[in-house]
């Protein structure tokens, strides 16, 4: 039953001290509780409370941010150490959900993020919505307080519970406020999500029966699933519906369908927060949950969410580059730049997990930031469409400079933020030991009387090199982080080329000569966006040195519970050094080679190392 006592009590922390979290996730709620007491028709009032609630809530934010300490020592042989502890309690104590909410270097920056992004949005709305004012704002407040909670909840259902509340307020922006197409971009995104949803819940709820089989107890807390012992065959499909309701969210190709239509249709505030926090949630989910959760199964679907990352980095920006509209340009530069997300998260590197951790915090600023440069210029032209700009720096010389800082973050230009997330996740992706498939992609360079040919062959045994025109079974990373950076290439040219259309070029049109240069109220919205996208740029360690110690916890988690990442070859003392007299300048490299889901069948007597067979997973020579 619902304890409303040990609810209450939940907000105190075990240290007598502030309960952050509870604060920060909840103020918004209360704010939206107060704006249904303000008549409907003082839509002044409505803005003003709910800019103040959202200000608010930043500033309790920064409490958390000033209490975090990124040198505290962390818990030995756990996935996570958590910091600002609120519970656990039971909340429905019978089926074991608990009011639990704690935060780590992982999530900081995304609860920072979203208290930072919320004012901003709201200061968008004062002259694009002029309907409806009071239920908007109650949306806004509403989606926050579903934000910040999934970004805190320590119980898995409670995770899940926020979840779902963000749904309901997006849909309704979407479908209430968006436009002419807003029904049918709302039904899209709201049955896409709710499938995979319910995946996650049925897959949730097996982990949870599964437990109190194991145990005798019935519990959703985070580190009592973790505990769950699962069959290699449970891991892969638990994980690939927790997989497929994340892949939905960020999103990932190919179910990213919904995407475009949601940015296009969404009100300009609404865009800011679908771009800049709500597609977060799929990434975080999976570094979060999914992972830790079944990381047997993650080594297998490596490789092939790494595939899929690629190919949406590409086919985004190839997509991006035909479009005639300013807004789905920007919405398929979101499915490009989180594809680099996702593929530095899934590399398992320290650079690839602080590469995908910091295009998350730096595609919010950056993308958001464009959504707001489009929606000004949509109020001013009430057309979203290229061509019926150019020239609009002649008349907006101040915002054609602080569009061009915010574009050249996104697309990546070293000193701005976009440059060190994407940098970090391809450097990690290259040097990744987790992204091979198992039988390792090994290029080749040889000659046949006469004649030089090269290609690339699958083996199930060693690389081993024996020339300097092989590269080994590493070449897979390669061929990922190769394929991913014309990405960074092709983002230059649709961005770039937007620019040069909208902003520069004859004033043609006579709608574009009298158009009004940013007034007060938007450069205050806008100024934080382009100081963000500097700073983050030139000081990455202020965030990184927050995140970094939480990202290396979580790796020596995962290749601590992903065995057989290492193949070793088993010789006595004799033949070792019988192999080593063989071949004295390739002998490092029959040791120990790094190759996920192979072990080798021991012991090997062959004397000579690269004669021993391999046994795969499923005893498959």
């Amino acid at each position: 039953m619902f304890n409303s006592m040990n609810l209450v009590a939940s907000t105190l922390m075990p240290s007598g001290g502030i309960p952050w979290l509870s604060i920060v996730t909840f103020l918004p709620l209360l704010g939206a509780l107060a704006l249904m007491f303000v008549p409907k028709l003082q839509a002044g009032v409505h803005r003003n409370l709910a800019l103040v609630v959202s200000i608010l809530t930043g500033i309790v934010s920064l409490g958390i941010f000033f209490n975090f300490d990124a040198t505290v020592a962390i818990t030995e042989g756990a996935a996570f150490t958590y910091q600002l502890q609120e519970g656990p309690v039971p909340w429905i104590k019978s089926l074991g959900i608990h009011y639990s909410l704690a935060i780590d270097g992982i999530s900081l920056w995304l609860v920072i993020l979203t208290t930072f992004l919320m004012p901003i949005a709201i200061l968008s709305t004062y002259s694009a919505v002029k309907k409806n004012v009071k239920e908007y704002m109650i949306l806004l407040l509403l989606l926050e307080t579903g934000m910040l909670g999934a970004l805190v909840a320590n119980d898995v259902f409670l995770f899940y519970i926020f979840w779902e509340v963000m749904l309901i307020p997006m849909y309704l922006i979407i479908g209430v406020f968006g436009g002419e197409d807003r029904v049918k971009a709302a039904v899209k995104f709201f049955i896409y999500t709710m499938v995979g949803s319910l995946l996650m819940l049925i897959a949730l709820l097996y982990v949870y029966f599964k437990l109190h089989a194991q145990t005798g107890a019935y519990s959703f807390l985070l580190q009592d699933m973790l505990s769950v012992n699962l069959t290699a065959t449970e891991q892969l499909w638990l994980c690939a519906a927790f997989l497929l309701a994340f892949a939905i969210k960020v999103p990932l190709f190919p179910f990213h369908t919904w995407l475009p239509l949601a940015h296009v249709q969404a009100p300009t505030a609404g865009s800011v927060i679908l771009a800049g926090v709500l597609l977060k949630m799929g990434t975080y989910g999976m570094i979060r949950f999914a992972f830790p959760m079944f990381p047997g199964a993650i080594k297998v679907f490596a490789p092939f969410l790494a595939t899929l990352a690629v190919i949406g980095i590409v086919y985004g920006a190839l997509v991006a580059l035909v479009q005639d509209d300013i807004k789905k340009l920007v919405a398929y530069s979101s499915l490009s730049h989180l594809g680099f997300c996702v593929l530095g998260l899934v590399a398992m590197t320290p650079q690839g997990l602080a590469g995908g951790m910091y295009i998350m915090l730096a595609h919010g600023i950056a993308t958001g930031g464009l959504f707001l440069c489009v929606g000004i210029l949509y109020e001013r032209r009430h057309t979203k469409k290229i061509k019926a700009f150019g020239g609009v720096a002649k008349s907006m010389p101040v915002f054609a400079a602080m569009f061009m800082i915010i574009l050249f973050a996104s697309v990546g230009l070293p000193g701005l933020n976009g440059f060190v997330g994407e940098f970090l996740a391809l450097v990690g992706t290259a040097k990744s030991q987790f992204l091979w498939f198992d039988a390792p992609l090994i290029f080749s360079i040889s000659e046949v009387e006469g004649v030089r040919t090269w290609g690339f062959n699958a083996t199930d045994t060693f690389p081993l090199l024996v020339n300097s025109d092989q590269a080994g079974g590493e070449f897979t990373a390669y061929i990922f982080a190769a394929i991913a950076t014309t990405g960074v290439i092709f983002a230059a040219g649709y961005l770039l080329w937007m620019y040069r259309r909208v902003m520069f070029g004859p004033l043609k049109l006579e709608a574009n000569k009298n158009l009004k240069d940013l007034n007060g109220r938007e450069l205050t919205y806008l100024t934080p966006i382009v100081l963000m996208c500097i700073f983050m740029g030139v000081f990455p360690q202020f965030f990184l040195g927050r995140m970094e110690p939480s990202l290396n916890q979580f790796l020596v988690y995962m290749k601590a519970n992903t065995d057989n990442t290492k193949a070793k070859i088993s010789l006595t003392d004799e033949e070792l050094e019988k192999a080593k007299a063989a071949d004295p300048e390739n002998f490092k490299t029959y040791r120990e080679v790094v190759m996920p889901n192979v072990v080798v069948a021991e012991p090997v007597k062959a004397g000579w190392v690269q004669s021993g067979k391999l046994i795969d997973k499923k005893g498959g020579k």
